[in-house]
């Protein structure tokens, strides 16, 4: 084994004993055949004839018709000199295989041993980044050929542990172009969609399937992560709008069947829904909460009696206007107490107070913040216009009640406890059919602009007579009320003077006559002339006996009737008289005088 090189040496020395019976030649004249190659690596032609010879084809490696042998039986290797061949090496023994054999013939390596065909290996080529053109691959330069002289005195190398042949890579094919045309471009049409995928690049197969757009078995593209969740979103979308409409659906047929048939728990009564805070100026609600804040309930306590009352405050130094029934009982050593729609309570004293007008006037002080209710015209009430009263009946403080203006210039008279008739009260009243109860007297009487046009006074009673609401009787809706034009003069004389005064003709009236009129009486109370000396009846020439029957065209019916119509104006004002006297009738002028008695 001299004559052949070390490398071939030890491929013959690794190649085991015993493949010739497979038809693989073995070493004949310092050449081997079992690869079909030179030392130069390039195929032999005649290792095709002998490749042949392997089991399985009829022929041997020359072309001639094999002798079939038996199977299971040995061939026998001829003897080099009987024979006069080639010498072939016959191992003593056939070395045994390093496991045991696979008995499914597993391939690629064929059957089992040590001896299978090692697969080839791959050489990966650095890969260009992607978008580079690719350059025309050259072919690789011939290897030369060592010379005879060469390998024969080449030194052999010391035998070592046999490395596995590795084929070198085929240059790719050149495409032929014709002379004079331009090489077309030179990256090749991929047709296999696994083709775009290079194990070897640089990049990730992640990296190269979002760059070169992943492809399915079908050719069509892979949806992006992007689109894969728009989709997600749409069926998310899609199924909560069914899901929705489905339940809206259900719930409302499974929520008028209940409804139809009665069935759940308790039951529930329908309620309107909550309306605005803010009430029109001219409703009722509107002029109460103006008003409230400026109203008070008076609590007076006497040595004999005691009694509830209203007021209302006039200005915002502390006077109050109420009347004077209700703070009578206090005389000169009671106590009157002032409580606020606040619920503040305060003390109050008397200032002044008049019986002939059921008028009084209290202040408090030390109370800051008051709010005065505005003083209207009573001489613009129309009947049937709006009214509103304010109170405490029986105690009930901040009670609002409402009705119309019924009557206007009503003669009431009210009082007359005492013998002397100097508690009695004349009153030009305007009516009302809003509820008025004891405990509302002294309150305000309020038009629709919250305005106080006259000071609830008296209430007439089935069963009794006109009398103050001082009593226990209740309302039948005849109510009473000073107008605010006669109260807001007496309050003025009050505040500033302490007292009041009151307008007057200057003669003594009959008031038993029950004829229709008023009759002048023939002597005064004391014994005296009926017609005062010097006043103004005597300077407009009345006379006693006389029947006044008009006051300012106004018919007259009674005495109280006249007293009424003349406390209605004021001292100094000049009143139209139509008298009569021996059966005729005559006009007479006069200017009223005042008086500080009642």
């Amino acid at each position: 084994m001299d004559d052949v090189p070390w490398p071939r040496q030890r491929a013959v020395a690794a190649q085991p004993w015993g493949e010739h019976e497979r038809g693989e030649p073995c070493r004949v004249g310092g050449r081997t055949g079992g690869g079909g190659e030179g030392d130069t690596g390039r195929p032999d032609p005649s290792a095709a004839a002998g490749r042949r010879g392997r089991r399985g084809d009829p022929r041997d490696g020359l072309g001639r018709r094999r002798r079939g042998r038996r199977p299971g039986r040995r061939r026998r290797s001829r003897h080099p000199a009987t024979t006069g061949e080639t010498s072939w090496a016959v191992p003593a023994e056939r070395p045994r295989p390093l496991h045991d054999p696979d008995p499914y013939s597993t391939p690629p390596y064929g059957e089992p041993g040590p001896w299978a065909p090692a697969p080839p290996v791959q050489h990966p080529a650095a890969t260009p980044a992607h978008g580079t053109a690719l350059s025309a691959p050259t072919a690789a330069p011939p290897t030369p050929m060592p010379t005879p002289a060469a390998t024969a005195h080449a030194p052999a190398p010391v035998p070592s542990t046999p490395a596995p042949h590795v084929p070198a890579p085929a240059p790719a094919p050149i495409a032929s172009v014709p002379h004079g045309t331009a090489p077309a471009d030179p990256v090749p049409q991929v047709t296999d969609p696994w083709g775009r995928y290079d194990p070897w690049a640089a990049a990730s197969a992640k990296e190269q399937a979002s760059a070169r757009g992943p492809l399915q078995q079908t050719g069509e593209g892979v949806p992006t992560e992007k689109q894969r969740k728009r989709s997600a979103r749409r069926v998310l979308f899609a199924w909560t709008l069914v899901v929705a409409l489905f339940s809206a659906g259900v719930g409302g047929v499974a929520g008028a069947y209940v409804q139809r048939e009665g069935l759940g728990g308790d039951v529930r009564l329908p309620q309107a829904g909550s309306v605005p805070a803010g009430r029109a100026p001219d409703s009722v609600a509107g002029i109460a909460a103006r008003a409230l804040p400026s109203v008070v309930t008076l609590h007076v306590r006497g040595a004999d009696e005691a009694g509830t009352g209203t007021g209302f405050v006039l200005d915002t130094a502390g006077h109050i206007l109420t009347n004077n029934h209700v703070v009578e009982p206090a005389g000169t050593g009671g106590e009157i107490s002032v409580t606020f729609s606040t619920g503040d309570t305060v003390k109050a004293k008397v200032v002044g107070r008049d019986s002939g007008y059921d008028l009084a006037v209290v202040q408090v002080r030390g109370v800051h913040g008051l709010t005065p209710l505005p003083l209207g015209n009573s001489d613009d009430v129309q009947v049937g216009d709006p009214v509103v009263a304010i109170g405490a009946p029986f105690d009930l403080a901040n009670t609002v009640t409402s009705g119309i203006i019924s009557a206007k210039e009503r003669p009431i008279t009210a009082g007359g406890g005492k013998s002397d008739g100097s508690d009695v009260s004349y009153v030009d009243a305007l009516q009302t059919d809003a509820p008025i109860n004891p405990g509302n007297s002294g309150g305000p009487l309020l038009d629709s602009r919250a305005q106080v046009i006259g000071i609830n006074s008296a209430i007439r009673s089935a069963g009794s007579g006109s009398e103050a609401d001082g009593g226990q009787a209740g309302s039948i809706g005849l109510g009473f009320a000073i107008p605010v034009n006669q109260a807001k003069r007496v309050a003025e004389e009050l505040i500033n003077d302490g007292r009041a005064t009151h307008p007057v003709i200057g003669v003594t009236l009959d008031m038993g006559y029950t004829g229709d009129g008023a009759r002048i009486d023939s002597q005064s109370a004391g014994g005296g002339p009926a017609v005062t000396r010097g006043g103004p009846g005597e300077r407009a020439g009345l006379r006693a006996g006389d029947v006044i029957t008009e006051v300012g065209g106004e018919r007259v019916h009674s005495g109280e009737e006249l007293i009424v119509k003349i406390r209605a104006h004021r001292p100094g004002d000049r009143l139209r008289l139509t008298v009569e006297r021996d059966g005729g009738e005559r006009e007479v002028s006069l200017v009223l005088g005042a008086s500080e008695q009642n």
